[in-house]
């Protein structure tokens, strides 16, 4: 691990970014040049302390995780992304399997969506990134960890707390697309990735799953209307748009209400409830 070159490249990158970069506001009497360390910190989701070490050359090896999330944090391309991993000292990823790194296109679109909810979603339903109007609607999901990550995987193997988010009549339209989206990752990723583990792992669990794998329904689809549930607020009718990468291994999700309409108010008033529980 290469501390001194790690510590220089961060701080270059944070000073070449400005808080609309990143979607949050400059504030009164600003006088660092680019962003400060704890707004990073912030958009990495990391403790202010340990970013400040790593810009001091005192830090301890970053994670792959931590790596990855600084790389959104500060908008990295994937050349720089690659070269902040060789620095610490890890080959750099895969980019034909790669899922977790936002190209910084997707997130300047996500960074102006601050009235709505919006998250960018990987081809196994894993929540890479999202909005605050995201977190109060659907929860936090930066909190989730291994196979939990999968919204896919949630909803088979954990349908209590997942499914209590859609109406129950929805329930079996929302499972056979699910299938069909892991179907068809599973196709393009092979039996040996995390699609083929995910599979297997709900296979072992689901009855459910096991029938509609069955099928073969190979689909990546987002309902264009969709009811979601609220604890607090009930039932919200909204519009689903999906902007897909390129190479469509991720896809922006925002979701809408039409103007003056009872769901439009709702997810205003979700900015007073403040950010629910996952």
């Amino acid at each position: 691990m290469d501390r001194d070159a790690l510590a220089d490249f961060l701080l270059r990158r944070r000073e070449a970014l400005t808080p609309d970069d990143v979607g949050l506001s400059p504030g009164p009497r600003r006088r660092t040049a680019g962003l400060r360390r704890e707004e990073v910190a912030q958009l990495a989701t990391m403790s202010t302390d340990y970013y400040t070490r790593l810009e001091q050359r005192r830090g301890p090896q970053p994670s792959a995780q931590i790596l990855s999330s600084l790389a959104r944090a500060l908008r990295l391309s994937e050349d720089e992304r690659d070269y902040l991993y060789r620095l610490c000292g890890y080959s750099a990823p895969d980019r034909a399997h790669v899922t977790e790194y936002v190209r910084p296109g997707i997130l300047r679109v996500l960074d102006r969506l601050h009235d709505t909810p919006a998250f960018v979603v990987s081809v196994l339903d894993e929540v890479l990134v999202q909005n605050d109007a995201a977190r109060a609607l659907l929860g936090d999901a930066s909190a989730l960890t291994g196979l939990e990550r999968s919204g896919i995987y949630r909803w088979f193997a954990m349908p209590e707390s997942e499914r209590r988010r859609y109406p129950e009549a929805d329930h079996a339209r929302q499972s056979r697309a699910l299938v069909a989206s892991l179907r068809a990752a599973h196709g393009v990723m092979g039996a040996r990735s995390r699609a083929g583990e995910i599979a297997g792992e709900l296979s072992a669990r689901s009855e459910e799953f096991i029938g509609l794998w069955e099928n073969h329904e190979v689909s990546r689809r987002f309902e264009q209307h969709k009811t979601m549930i609220h604890p607090e607020l009930g039932e919200i009718e909204v519009d689903c748009q999906a902007l897909f990468t390129e190479d469509e291994s991720q896809a922006l999700i925002v979701l809408t209400a039409a103007p003056g309409s009872e769901a439009a108010s709702k997810l205003e008033f979700l900015r007073v409830l403040g950010t629910q529980k996952v």
